[in-house]
């Protein structure tokens, strides 16, 4: 015999649809660099999973590190700035790690050009907020590039987003929401024993006998 959703507790039913509400943009994909989409092609099908694990959300509240180095995070963290517009800083230093993985110097000058006239450059299309000096020691770098050109450059940005977007991020509605249901859905009895359970969405639906 089939059981209706109606069989299922009225908090939990809620929980499901504003989970998927709210879970919606972390599907959304950040945006590489030109010269990324094709070398980083597999790696965005693995961005916005539909399913987040509680202990890693919680996590991101720790540090910023925690957050950009969780794929998940990254691109709840990503999507969260491009909704203020404000994406160039972590688009920025996600080239910069990109960019450390190159191995080809030809291919190390090229990135660190695209880089530099992309981020850095004085008016560029997408200028991350650098002083003068560290702006004239990366132009300087690029002469001569090596894996460490933009190290400077990315702490600074890195910093930059530490005290600034970072902390708006952790105070937002989408970070608050998130929260906020993975306790909800622990609260109904979803989450198991266990460091990695990730709760399923599959509980939700009716079950047939």
């Amino acid at each position: 015999m089939c059981k209706g959703l109606a069989a299922l507790p009225a908090t939990c039913l809620k929980s499901a649809k504003d989970m998927k509400h709210r879970f919606g943009f972390l599907l959304q994909k950040p945006d590489l660099m030109p010269d990324q989409n094709n070398a980083n092609h597999k790696k965005e099908k693995s961005f916005g999973p539909k399913k987040i694990c509680p202990g890693d959300a919680k996590k991101w509240g720790e540090s910023l590190e925690s957050l950009v180095n969780n794929e998940d995070g990254l691109a709840a963290f990503t999507t969260f700035l491009k909704s203020e517009f404000s994406d160039e800083n972590i688009e920025f230093w996600m080239a910069c790690e990109e960019y450390k993985k190159t191995t080809s110097q030809i291919k190390l000058a090229s990135k660190a050009k695209k880089i530099y006239d992309l981020y850095i450059a004085v008016e560029s299309e997408k200028e991350v907020n650098l002083d003068s000096s560290t702006r004239e020691e990366t132009r300087k770098n690029i002469e001569d590039p090596n894996i460490t050109c933009f190290d400077e450059a990315q702490k600074k940005i890195f910093l930059l987003m530490e005290k600034d977007s970072y902390r708006r991020f952790l105070k937002s509605k989408y970070y608050q929401d998130l929260i906020q249901q993975t306790r909800t859905i622990t609260s109904c009895g979803m989450e198991k024993k266990g460091k990695n359970h990730i709760p399923d969405f599959s509980l939700f639906l009716p079950q047939c006998a």
